[in-house]
């Protein structure tokens, strides 16, 4: 197996990947960016590759949502959760915050501790990397000039560089959510903890037009437990909705409210059904069981006897 990941190794996306059975003795590829670790996937160098799709403190990943929105033949099959910490590595000949006039890192990483950094080195000028790791690596190339970058502990041990300060988030506990995607292909197994992920663009801009589609999830009793807008990039008012609900598509309950959407948004994306990585089982009234639908469409099976 060849998995791809936001590299260089040591990211806290290699560290998501590493969860994934089997990935320790698969090889891995770093790539610069999402859409080059996606488009490893569409041309089949690869059989999967670990993407950042959320944060908790700053929400969406909005690269890697456009990303998977706009590409075909792409499925997620598994997600991923990682507790996210951050140190503050330095050059060898820094020893103190004082020293600091240049900081590193990617811009998520700089959302999650911009007020500790502006409490403590208010001066400093971000620099931003394609990744964490990548501006860790860039203290010890002479020709890179920040003197100090946010990184994960993981990379500061691998590469063995100094650790000015350790916890430099600015809200612990933050987790990262990261998807597994691959070409598509067999679902996984429903669980009864599973999460089903969809593209929905807006069919029409008018009153009641999301309502309308918000309605079909509602009306058979499956959560939303995350819906982002995002621009089609087609003009102005022009949006598609990023969707996760709790469930899986082999549920009757997820398979009618799927259908539903279908037939107000034919141009809707079914990107995979997956375990969920919080292991929280969805609450599901009796009427939005799978026997109650299946009870509903016998009832109405033997109306049509009549005819």
């Amino acid at each position: 197996m060849r998995y791809a990941y936001l590299g260089p190794s040591g990211t806290f996306t290699e560290a998501a990947l590493l969860q994934v059975p089997g990935a320790d003795e698969a090889e891995r590829v770093p790539a610069a960016n999402v859409n080059e670790a996606l488009a490893m996937v569409l041309e089949g160098s690869v059989d999967g590759a670990m993407v950042p799709i959320e944060n908790s403190v700053e929400g969406g990943v909005s690269a890697t949502l456009d990303a998977i929105a706009r590409a075909d033949h792409l499925q997620i099959v598994r997600e991923v959760l990682v507790p996210i910490t951050f140190v503050l590595a330095v050059r060898e000949d820094i020893d103190a915050l004082e020293q600091i006039t240049q900081i590193s890192t990617h811009s998520v990483a700089w959302a999650q501790c911009r007020g500790w950094v502006q409490a403590n080195i208010p001066g400093a000028e971000f620099i931003q990397g394609s990744s964490t790791a990548a501006a860790a690596v860039g203290l010890q190339d002479p020709e890179q000039h920040h003197q100090a970058a946010i990184c994960s502990p993981l990379v500061a041990h691998d590469r063995n560089l100094k650790v000015l300060v350790e916890g430099v988030e600015d809200n612990l506990g933050a987790v990262t959510r990261f998807f597994l995607v691959t070409r598509p292909g067999p679902l996984p197994a429903p669980t009864g903890v599973d999460k089903t992920t969809l593209i929905v663009p807006l069919p029409e801009d008018k009153p009641g037009a999301l309502m309308a589609l918000l309605e079909q999830f509602a009306a058979r009793g499956v959560n939303l437990s995350r819906i982002e807008s995002r621009p089609t990039g087609t003009g102005l008012g022009s949006y598609f909705f990023s969707v996760d609900i709790d469930g899986h598509l082999a549920e009757e309950r997820v398979a009618a409210a799927l259908t539903g959407l279908h037939r107000l948004c034919p141009d809707l994306k079914f990107l995979g059904s997956y375990n969920a990585a919080e292991g929280i089982t969805p609450s599901i009234d009796s009427h939005n069981s799978n026997e109650a639908f299946i009870r509903a469409r016998e009832w109405v099976g033997q109306l049509l006897h009549r005819l």
